[in-house]
């Protein structure tokens, strides 16, 4: 398994969702487009009180018959839907974070599970696709602890396939059919393809879209250690860089730091929110700051 300890990613979850940054109160508090409608009139079952709903929809009388609190649902009112899409391309499997072994895939890895986890706290309908030069797993947003746990098993499960390439244009495209509901999509990539765009929009018109771009510190900076031999790992394609020369250190950074801003820019004109996570960050930390501050959704 790429995260050993499950049980440290789970209270990292519960401390994500406990500081006041869990998605739904997140969503309730107007920090992504309107998919609640906001309560209907006609009456619809009970569930469960969650942190952050409004008190003034408990239910008293099934709160003392059950010796738990209980809030009342309309029929108008809707459940947050998470919808998670990670790569797991070859290229994802490279990196250079100060973390022993790490890489840009551990970073998704960690970052997409602690959102599952903390969608699953919250009762959240949780779906998603996981890919590389292939389809490894999909699935329709379903509810209960079994169906995020499935998903968190192939999010976290060691790569197993050499497939070259990337499916990521497919992957959006096939969430935009799957999602009939409004629902809050995250997108765990490198973004070193083309010809997704299009699909973006798409997906970007229909539902409240997080593009978040797993980057690493060689997209803008090589140490200086002579040629230096690579080999891209979708292509195979092999090259010869001369890290030596300032002139080419200096345009590759131009080009890393080109790449960002030109990826951003695409980003926020399909109605998607961009952000980027270092390979090895503090994932948490990270996601606390992104979750914390309503202008990044405006």
């Amino acid at each position: 398994m790429l995260i050993h300890d499950r049980d440290v990613l789970t209270k990292k979850a519960i401390a994500l969702n406990f500081a006041g940054l869990n998605l739904v109160d997140a969503m309730k508090s107007g920090m992504y487009k309107s998919i609640y409608s906001g309560r209907g009139i006609e009456f619809d079952g009970v569930r469960n009180y969650l942190y952050g709903d409004d008190v003034r929809s408990i239910d008293w009388n099934v709160t003392a018959r059950m010796g738990k609190p209980y809030i009342k649902l309309y029929e108008e009112e809707r459940e947050l839907i998470v919808f998670l899409i990670v790569d797991r391309s070859l290229s994802m499997q490279l990196g250079s974070g100060k973390k022993h072994n790490s890489s840009r895939l551990k970073t998704a890895t960690e970052a997409a599970s602690l959102v599952l986890l903390a969608a699953q706290h919250n009762a959240s309908p949780i779906g998603g696709v996981v890919f590389g030069g292939s389809v490894e797993y999909a699935s329709v947003p379903k509810m209960g602890r079994d169906a995020a746990m499935r998903l968190l098993y192939k999010i976290d499960a060691v790569p197993d396939q050499t497939m070259p390439g990337t499916l990521l244009s497919l992957a959006i495209r096939g969430a935009a059919k799957r999602l009939k509901n409004r629902s809050l999509v995250m997108i765990f990539s490198d973004f070193r393809c083309g010809g997704y765009e299009k699909e973006l929009a798409q997906l970007g018109s229909l539902h409240d879209v997080v593009a978040v771009r797993i980057s690493d510190q060689t997209d803008i900076e090589l140490p200086s250690i002579g040629v230096l031999p690579v080999v891209d790992p979708e292509n195979k394609i092999s090259m010869k860089l001369p890290t030596s020369s300032h002139t080419f250190r200096q345009e590759w950074k131009k080009y890393g730091i080109e790449f960002d801003r030109y990826w951003k820019m695409t980003c926020r004109q399909r109605g998607v929110t961009p952000l980027v996570l270092k390979n090895g960050c503090n994932v948490t930390t990270e996601l606390i700051q992104f979750f914390s501050h309503r202008e990044v959704f405006r």
